[in-house]
């Protein structure tokens, strides 16, 4: 009864409406890498706030990046994942407990920022083909770390470093995933000691996550059929717009 609390004052419609936008985000982000961090923002703050996104985002990335791992297991590429982990995590937790001392608008602000930020940095990355070795990775790391901790969307980060260091294919979305989980539980970590997961919070990220369940598997099902140009297009798009709208709702 305590969990359906954080349902409160939200109409079964705009409950749908979360479970439908988390499942096609769990299978985009399957497809592609990314794209649940980027797109649940977008629902999610008109309905709980700006404050709230990062945290509930990190629980229910559990689920969805847990499957993710299971479905392209054999592609993980275990020596990166644990580069990328020991440079990442103090300074995941730096940037978590920083976020955690946001205002609504604070918050607002910077997720809008990186949504918006995220898109011409992959295509700059990606047309400069910016390669790294393994301390170069390492240095990246540090910065994700900070990126990941404190916002929702920067995954994008971890793909870039994560295909300079040589990565293509399943094995990026494979070790993505696996990094993930690991950062993901540092951050609900920092935010538990920190006070903001309440029922809300806690509610909102087991429907996301239990609806993100399947998105892998259907993904992996579409991973060499689908041309990941075109809805990667449309992407960028809707997270440039949904970036802007929340700086403009922050600003206001």
């Amino acid at each position: 009864m305590q969990l359906l609390s954080g349902f409160a004052d939200v109409s079964l419609w705009q409950l749908v409406l979360v479970a439908a936008v988390a499942l096609v985000a769990s299978v985009v982000g399957g497809v592609a890498g990314y794209g649940t961090g980027a797109l649940m923002p977008l629902v999610l703050v008109p309905l709980v706030g700006a404050a709230p996104v990062v945290p509930i985002i990190a629980i229910s990335s559990m689920f969805s990046n847990s499957s993710r791992v299971v479905a392209f297991l054999k592609y993980a590429d275990w020596r990166r994942t644990a580069i990328v982990l020991a440079a990442s995590l103090p300074t995941c937790a730096l940037g978590a407990w920083g976020y955690s001392q946001l205002s609504n608008a604070g918050a607002a602000l910077v997720i809008g920022g990186m949504l918006i930020a995220s898109v011409p940095l992959r295509r700059l990355l990606k047309r400069h083909g910016v390669t790294c070795g393994d301390r170069g990775l390492a240095a990246g790391a540090l910065g994700y770390g900070v990126v990941v901790g404190g916002t929702a969307g920067s995954g994008v980060l971890l793909l870039s470093l994560l295909m300079a260091a040589g990565l293509e294919g399943a094995a990026v979305i494979a070790t993505d995933a696996a990094i993930s989980i690991v950062v993901g539980v540092v951050k609900i970590g920092v935010f538990g000691l920190s006070g903001v997961i309440d029922a809300r919070v806690i509610a909102f990220a087991l429907l996301i996550g239990i609806v993100a369940l399947p998105g892998a598997f259907l993904a992996r099902a579409f991973v060499e059929r689908m041309p990941v140009h075109v809805h990667t297009a449309i992407l960028d798009a809707v997270v440039i717009a949904g970036g802007a709208a929340l700086i403009y709702e922050a600003v206001r």
